[in-house]
């Protein structure tokens, strides 16, 4: 990593707000699933293309869940930020508010992990900067996105679990399983 290029990550912030409509929502008029992960996506991307100078594509979605609904109304504000880099990969986080204006009231709907990966002008992935975290929370994120990365290269089968290092105490792997 000594010869690739460092970037902060409070260079990849990026902020969307997005306004619920009736198009936008279900018959009990809430947001739908399927839009909101529509305006991550955009958001993560844009925060990943920051940080990277790229056309990016969208490699994973970790978990989505929906602690609060979102009404017919709302004004929704997602603020994502690349946690750490890999080599050709990215990890998004973003955070999801949702206000009321007339009421006054804003609550966290939201929380997701995205990854995404660089390409170059062929299509082939590409060398990313190495992200640097300043403040503690940028901190903390960078140092757990091993663990969410381990965990989805086992989930998807592209890696062992008794080689996700950060895994061990998920998995037992000190412990000698029964045959």
């Amino acid at each position: 990593m000594a010869n690739r290029k460092q970037k902060s990550v409070k260079e990849s912030f990026t902020t969307m707000t997005e306004l619920v409509l009736p198009n936008d929502t279900n018959t009990m008029n809430n947001l739908m699933g399927g839009r909101l992960m529509h305006w991550l996506d955009i958001v993560s991307a844009i925060s990943a293309q920051k940080h990277s100078n790229r056309i990016v594509v969208t490699a994973s979605v970790d978990n989505i869940s929906f602690k609060q609904s979102i009404k017919l109304g709302n004004v929704i504000t997602m603020e994502a930020q690349v946690t750490r880099s890999f080599n050709t990969s990215m990890e998004v986080h973003v955070n999801v508010w949702a206000e009321d204006i007339p009421s006054g009231t804003k609550t966290k709907s939201n929380e997701a992990f995205l990854t995404f990966v660089a390409l170059d002008q062929t299509g082939s992935p590409i060398d990313v900067p190495e992200a640097l975290p300043e403040t503690d929370k940028e901190i903390s994120l960078y140092e757990g996105a091993l663990r969410r990365r381990q965990l989805r290269l086992v989930l998807a089968g592209r890696m062992k679990p008794h080689e996700a290092k950060e895994l061990k105490s998920i998995f037992n792997l000190d412990e000698k399983v029964p045959e």
